[in-house]
């Protein structure tokens, strides 16, 4: 289970901002990714699940969500969802680095769900991967999955506010999200206080990962009231900021 908030977060975020440790360096990761999932990311963009960047690169991006958690939790998690997983970036790539960690891919397309399952169903340890398809809004509030994981994680989902909404009732008490940043800098009121507080958040540390990609980190310090997330579409069409 993902630690609480620690009071020396303020230390903890320059940590994370300072220049990667040999150990979290893009070399060492890449040796933790497996061929399987390799081959499964390149079948993946064959279909187009993957966009436009080339696969090497989306691994390496991948490898910042393994970097930025290990770094802030001083370990790594039981379970983690990923959500709106798309091709399977980032999940495929946190299952490889973590083993014996549950993942949850979650998306709410068939094509690219059906195409996950196929993929994961013979690997070693496919048994702890596991593909939901469901619009976030309704996977937040089944029992299953809701308050059920320790991180989780969003590239492209959406903007913050929808994101936050809908990735805040998935985390248990203490739990973290790593959220992907676009390049370049970025506003302070992309996650205000305020806003976040209203989903049972606080604002974590923004760390960068082989100063290429940007990551942002949030911490659930309460219990995101009942009422969230909203039915599907309204966090998209009513941002709560």
């Amino acid at each position: 289970m993902a630690p609480p908030l620690p009071n020396g977060r303020q230390g903890r975020e320059s940590s994370l901002r300072s220049t990667v440790h040999p150990q979290d360096t893009v070399a060492a990761l890449r040796v933790r990714v497996g061929r399987e999932v390799t081959e499964t990311l390149h079948r993946s963009a064959a279909q187009g699940f993957l966009g436009g960047m080339p696969v090497a690169e989306q691994i390496d991006h991948a490898l910042g969500f393994v970097a930025t958690t290990e770094r802030f939790l001083d370990g790594t998690p039981g379970n983690v969802a990923d959500l709106g997983t798309g091709g399977g970036v980032p999940g495929l790539i946190l299952q490889s680095c973590w083993p014996q960690a549950r993942v949850c891919l979650m998306d709410g397309n068939q094509r690219r769900t059906e195409f996950l399952s196929a993929e994961v169903e013979g690997w070693t340890g496919g048994h702890l991967v596991d593909v939901v398809r469901g619009r976030a809004e309704e996977l937040a509030r089944n029992d299953r999955y809701r308050m059920g994981f320790d991180v989780v994680v969003a590239r492209s989902f959406g903007p913050p506010a929808v994101t936050v909404e809908c990735g805040a009732p998935l985390l248990v008490s203490g739990g973290v999200m790593v959220v992907s940043e676009p390049p370049g800098e970025l506003d302070d009121t992309r996650w205000p206080l305020e806003g976040l507080a209203l989903l049972g958040m606080v604002l974590g540390p923004r760390g960068r990962f082989d100063d290429r990609f940007g990551y942002q980190v949030l911490v659930k310090s309460d219990p995101t009231p009942d009422r969230y997330p909203r039915r599907v579409g309204i966090p998209t069409k009513r941002p709560l900021f």
